[in-house]
């Protein structure tokens, strides 16, 4: 063999094994084979994340996946936070309005919604393959505040077949309620408006905290409740989207490990 040839072999085989570290790095269950998945599982990564985002519109100054964006960052972190979890891909749709009569979110172009009928069983569905592909703990939650109801009804709709496995599913209302209370005690201690709605300071920070590019700040000017905004995103900061992501997390990951330790 020349010594071309070996040093070829040599970067094939260091890419191989680089690609297989990266796999098994990975915390997000499309990027692992279904080997990866099952091993992971044999392994103690015994607790899935079903995650749902939204399409939907966030005034002139916002892109639509907002929640997608915001989805992605959070489940991965709390999934290594965890430390044994593994997470579906991020569920880009939920209940934004009605697509008929063009009510909420659906009276602007872009945004997407499922009827509620169809999100449950959408997110049913995921929870169930979950349990299926032989997870021990399935944590549900969701980015969007249209549509928690669904959630917490797949939840309980799964959890008999759940308990017959010798497993749980849990619907993580605390990522989006307490978060949301949480988030605005620290508007209030910092004197902004507590009032926080659509498309607002929260929203607003934590894009510039996440994807910059995701925000025209140039349009801010522009963001009233005409344009489907209903907060005041002209005070949002990088820093505070860092910290209400950070809300987040801990309030998920709180919520999933004091059901572990209420199943002991």
């Amino acid at each position: 063999m020349t010594v071309r040839r070996l040093l070829g072999v040599l970067l094939c085989v260091a890419a191989l094994g680089s690609a297989s570290a990266r796999a098994q790095s990975s915390v997000w269950i499309d990027e692992l084979t279904w080997t990866e998945v099952r091993d992971a599982i044999a392994a103690g990564r015994d607790t899935a994340l079903v995650y749902a985002g939204s399409s939907e519109q966030n005034g002139p100054h916002l892109v639509i996946g907002k929640h997608n964006v915001v989805a992605r960052a959070a489940a991965e972190r709390i999934a290594r936070t965890l430390g044994n979890a593994l997470v579906y891909p991020v569920l880009p749709y939920a209940v934004t309005g009605d697509a008929a009569a063009r009510t909420e979110h659906m009276a602007y172009p872009g945004s997407v919604t499922l009827l509620p009928e169809v999100y449950f069983g959408v997110v049913w569905s995921i929870a169930r393959s979950a349990l299926a592909a032989g997870f021990r703990h399935v944590a549900v939650m969701g980015d969007h505040g249209d549509g928690q109801d669904q959630l917490e009804r797949a939840v309980r709709a799964l959890a008999p077949e759940a308990a017959r496995r010798g497993a749980r599913v849990q619907y993580v209302g605390e990522l989006y309620a307490a978060t949301e209370a949480d988030f605005a005690a620290l508007l209030r201690a910092r004197g902004l408006p507590a009032d926080d709605g659509h498309a607002g300071i929260a929203d607003t920070a934590v894009l510039l905290y996440l994807q910059p590019s995701a925000v025209r700040a140039q349009r801010i000017a522009e963001a009233t409740p005409a344009t489907g905004v209903a907060g005041q995103p002209a005070l949002a900061t990088a820093e505070l989207g860092e910290r209400y992501l950070e809300l987040k997390v801990r309030n998920a990951v709180q919520a999933i490990r004091q059901a572990n330790a209420a199943a002991r």
